[in-house]
């Protein structure tokens, strides 16, 4: 800010606790998301894929509304069977694919716009480290991930289990802690990618596209690896792969990837550090121009 004819005062306002510091990129990034019409309608929209499931999940305990339709409790209960399986297939999968186009749509503006307009150098000047910095992005993207991942999913969870009894909770505890667990390692690798792509392509329409060919392109190499040399090992450069294998040791079924589960767990890390090692590097109160 430039000073004329002594017009620059000194702030004089409360300043923010350390510990809570790096909310602030938090709230100004909220800020910025929430403009979006479109993107309020979409985060309401991924609702209603829970809000369905949870209707579902009721169907078996609505004695009006199987008398209505003439159906026989039992046989509604066996048809849908609300099993580790059935909580896999449609709590894990179709809000893991929710959370990848929000974070598409939300992830790689977070640091890009930083970068392009020098604002590092000013951030970094004030009494915030970049381990601060990163935590406050990372946590935009945390919320709101986990409004509509593990929150709704532990709902889920929870409500069958007031309407099956304790006897279903203690059969299908595992379903649970798979819920919350592995939409943490999804969250986690989602927004350090997310943050590593937006740290080093500046440009927000190419980034997004950089975190489309992350994915595709590690899926079509593991495929062709994997077909080639008939082995399922190349299947550890795959993200999505590597975590639903974890995610399905968790909830205790079988993974479609016959990949052991302790390389799943590698990879899911390694690719976590990578992203943290390029962020580390990239994120400097200063940049050299050549």
């Amino acid at each position: 800010m430039a000073v004329y004819e002594r017009t620059y005062r000194r702030y004089v306002g409360e300043l923010s606790p350390e510990r809570t510091r790096f909310l602030v990129f938090q709230r100004y990034a909220f800020e910025e998301v929430f403009r979006s019409k479109l993107f309020i309608a979409f985060l309401g929209l991924c609702l209603l894929h829970p809000f369905a499931l949870a209707c579902i999940l009721y169907i078996p305990h609505n004695l009006g509304f199987l008398e209505a339709f003439q159906l026989d409790p039992e046989q509604v209960a066996g048809f849908f069977n609300f099993d580790a399986s059935f909580f896999y297939n449609w709590v894990i999968w179709p809000l893991t694919g929710l959370a990848f186009i929000l974070t598409f749509i939300v992830g790689p503006a977070l640091v890009s716009s930083d970068l392009r307009n020098n604002g590092l150098a000013l951030y970094f000047s004030r009494p915030v480290t970049r381990t601060e910095y990163v935590f406050g992005k990372l946590a935009v993207l945390t919320i709101l991930l986990s409004a509509i991942t593990w929150i709704p999913g532990l709902l889920l969870f929870f409500f069958q289990s007031y309407l099956e009894g304790v006897d279903w909770l203690q059969a299908n505890y595992r379903v649970g802690i798979g819920i919350f667990l592995g939409f943490w390692i999804w969250i986690a690798v989602l927004g350090l990618i997310s943050l590593a792509l937006s740290a080093y392509v500046k440009w927000r329409p190419v980034a997004r596209m950089s975190m489309i060919l992350v994915f595709i392109v590690l899926a079509g190499m593991s495929a062709m690896i994997n077909g080639m040399f008939r082995t399922n090992w190349a299947s550890v450069i795959n993200v999505t792969d590597m975590y639903h294998v974890v995610v399905a040791w968790l909830f205790g079924v079988k993974a479609f990837v016959d990949t052991p589960v302790w390389a799943a767990w590698l990879s899911l890390l390694g690719f976590c550090g990578i992203c943290v090692l390029l962020l580390a590097r990239k994120l400097k109160p200063y940049e050299v121009v050549r």
